[in-house]
């Protein structure tokens, strides 16, 4: 449990740096360089984390087994899992930051453990109560009435980042169900699963979607920028973050890590209220707790919760 909640306390803090990185001048210098920023700062994000976790598996001197993790049968399925989590998941993250803001963004994307175990239920045959239903449902009215913004052009750009986030929410939901179902055969470690997730990611960035926006040349000029260096140090936040919660996916599986996990969402208004000194309304805290409240009702089991107490009392 202490994973998932290191999960979501240093993903908090990922957002908020990324979305500062997001608000500095390189991304904000042409109308070009603000429609390509969502993406060329994933990119550089991903490529940074699979850096990151490249030094800390040669640390754990794990370097050589990453072709032989590839081959197999859970690689590839880990690798399908990078596809949802990053160009899918990450890309409708940040798109939806650049539009709403980090804590707004944080705050629906909590969102995706409540569609995860709804995901779980379908493919991976677990069993969904009368109370993880009803948590999903207040979850998706608590983002409706948060994205609800009457009139004027500031309801568009909410509904834009709004739908990116639930773009984001499918992909991480999807994401978390597949690792769960890759790691369950314990072929490779969820230290070398999350080195093919970003490394997966990058490769598909750089390869397919940069050429695709004609942003090479741009990303190139990103590198040598204080942005690069700001979008590093939320990569290494973010890989810190991936690494306990793979490691909570491993050990108590996929419901209960992404519910530990969405505790960001509470982390990303604390440090957008201290570094970026955010106002934070009540009617977003409401929200925030309805959504919250109800994706870890959605995702937790109550007969295991009240099980183990009873086994702490005896």
């Amino acid at each position: 449990m202490t994973y998932g909640l290191l999960a979501g306390f240093f993903w908090g803090l990922d957002t908020v740096i990324l979305g500062i990185a997001l608000v500095m001048s390189p991304f904000l210098s042409t109308e070009q360089a603000i429609l390509l920023a969502p993406f060329i700062s994933t990119f550089i994000h991903d490529f940074c984390s699979s850096l990151w976790m490249l030094c800390y598996m040669g640390i754990k001197k794990e370097s050589k087994k990453i072709l032989a993790a590839l081959k197999t049968r859970s690689g590839k399925v880990i690798v399908l899992a990078a596809l949802m989590g990053g160009p899918i998941g990450m890309t409708g993250y940040v798109l939806s930051i650049s539009y709403i803001g980090a804590a707004y963004t944080a705050i629906i994307s909590a969102l995706f453990p409540g569609v995860g175990a709804l995901l779980s239920y379908i493919f991976l045959k677990e069993k969904m109560r009368g109370y993880q239903i009803a948590g999903l449902t207040a979850s998706i009215l608590g983002v409706i009435a948060l994205g609800y913004s009457p009139g004027g052009n500031e309801s568009t750009n909410m509904l834009l980042g709004f739908l990116f986030a639930l773009m984001c929410v499918i992909g991480w939901s999807s994401e978390a169900v597949i690792i769960a179902y890759g790691l369950k055969t314990q072929e490779i470690s969820d230290r070398l699963a999350l080195q093919i997730r970003q490394l997966t990611s990058a490769i598909f960035y750089g390869a397919i979607i940069i050429p695709v926006i004609g942003g090479w040349s741009f990303t190139l000029s990103i590198l040598s920028t204080k942005t690069a260096a700001i979008i590093l140090l939320a990569a290494l936040f973010g890989t810190t973050s991936y690494l306990f919660y793979y490691k909570a996916i491993n050990k108590i599986g996929a419901s209960k890590a992404m519910a530990l996990n969405i505790t960001y969402s509470a982390w990303s208004i604390v440090f957008g209220a201290i570094i970026l000194n955010e106002e934070v309304s009540l009617r977003s805290i409401i929200f925030a707790l309805i959504i919250v409240g109800g994706s870890v009702t959605a995702a937790t089991d109550l007969e295991e919760i009240v099980k183990f107490k009873k086994k702490a009392i005896i």
